[in-house]
Parts: C-alpha cells; sequence; structure tokens
C-alpha cells in the first residue's frame, strides 16, 4: 500500500482535536489504579477490568493494602482475568516494590522496570495520571490505523512508537491514544472509511477503497 505525500504533524490534528478530551475505556481514578488495571487488562477486555475493579480496589485500596498481601489472597478477585495468577504475583511484587502511593514512579524508565509492564502500558498510565508523555501510546488499534494511514510501515510496536516520535512534535503525542480510538470506533478491522474523518489523508482509502468502488456503467450511444 503506497503512502502518501502528507504533513502528518498539519493533518493529525483535526483527529487529536475530535479526541483531545476523550477518557482511556480503563476507569483508573488515581496512578495506583492505573497501574493495576493496566497490568490486569493484558489480554482481557476493559469493560471486564472496569467490572471487577470495585470489588478489588475495596479490599486493596492502595499500595500499601496490597503489599501486605499474599498474591492468592487476589485470586478470588481475579478469577475471570486471564493469566490471573502471574499478574497477581506481579501486582504484589510491584507494591512491596513501591510500598506507598505517594512512591509512585510516573517515570518510563522506571514504569517499564515493575512486572507486568511494557512501554505501552506506561504510556497509558501516564496519561490517565495527566502527566506529559514521554512516549506515544501504541496498541494494537493504533498499529492497525497507523498503517492503514500510511504514516508508518512496521507492525512492530516498538518501531511504530519511534517512527511517530520522530514524525511528530510532542505536543502531538498523544496521536497514539487519538488512532487507537478512531480504530475503536470507525477503523475497525472492517473500517467504516465513508465517515471517517482522516480518510482523504489515509492512503488505504485512497488506494484500496477507492479503486474497489463500482462506477456505474455508461449507457452506449445507439448507432
Amino acid at each position: 500500500m503506497k503512502a502518501l505525500a502528507i504533513d502528518w504533524p498539519a493533518a493529525i490534528k483535526p483527529l487529536l482535536k475530535k479526541y483531545k478530551n476523550s477518557k482511556h475505556p480503563l476507569q483508573a481514578e488515581n496512578a495506583y489504579q492505573w497501574i493495576v488495571m493496566v497490568v490486569l487488562s493484558a489480554q482481557s477486555s476493559d469493560d471486564l477490568i472496569n467490572q471487577i475493579a470495585p470489588d478489588f480496589f475495596t479490599k486493596f485500596p492502595d499500595m500499601r493494602a496490597l503489599s501486605k498481601a499474599d498474591p492468592k489472597s487476589l485470586f478470588p478477585y481475579l478469577t475471570k482475568v486471564r493469566n490471573f495468577a502471574h499478574k497477581a504475583q506481579w501486582l504484589v511484587e510491584t507494591a512491596k516494590k513501591i510500598k506507598d502511593n505517594k512512591h509512585i514512579p510516573l517515570e518510563i524508565e522506571a514504569l517499564v522496570e515493575l512486572p507486568g509492564i511494557g512501554r505501552k502500558s506506561a504510556n497509558v498510565i501516564r496519561r490517565g495520571a495527566n502527566a506529559k508523555p514521554e512516549g506515544i501510546i501504541v496498541d494494537l488499534h493504533t498499529i492497525r490505523v497507523a498503517n492503514r494511514l500510511g504514516i508508518v510501515d512496521s507492525t512492530n510496536a516498538e518501531k511504530i512508537e519511534k517512527q511517530l516520535m520522530e514524525i511528530l512534535p510532542r505536543n502531538e503525542w498523544d496521536a497514539g491514544m487519538a488512532m487507537s480510538f478512531l480504530g475503536r470506533e470507525i477503523c475497525r478491522p472492517e473500517p467504516q472509511c465513508p465517515i471517517c474523518l482522516m480518510k482523504k489523508v489515509c492512503a488505504y482509502y485512497n488506494t484500496v477503497v477507492k479503486k474497489t468502488v463500482k462506477k456505474p456503467a455508461t449507457k452506449r450511444s445507439a448507432t
């Protein structure tokens, strides 16, 4: 799929404007909750994590409470979560290391040292905590949208993040999350291209979709 020649810092502005005030689907309220819910959400749906979170946080309201727990004591709250035994172990290890909410780190380098947290998760946590971006969120929706737009040429999340950070100015680094929202709502596996606000600059729409739209046959004049 051939990319178009696009001024991406300008072209991405409408997308950023549309999703500027959109909250992440995970309904976390503070940095502690963001860490817990992001770790639990890997390979599980955000809706499921939102459903189980209230009971979990009633029992383990902060890092101090979680640091005193045995991983197995988390199991009853996490049985619907995929890989819950490992995630319970990771969360207790994290809590024992941090000990108190006031010691929660928000730097990317520190967050990725915690078990179960990679760069995408760290970027989500920082965004949820209203910290200035140090990177760009790249989830499976971002990967799909960024490649369809033609702004990147990779399916590797870390490579995509690096490419986007090189292409876009820092004040546009929320574009990764904006693409994720677009991917959840419109640019789904079966995209709704006709209603997409990015179609004018989208390589997929302009080089694939337009070519597949059948033009009405013209009638030949009688001879």
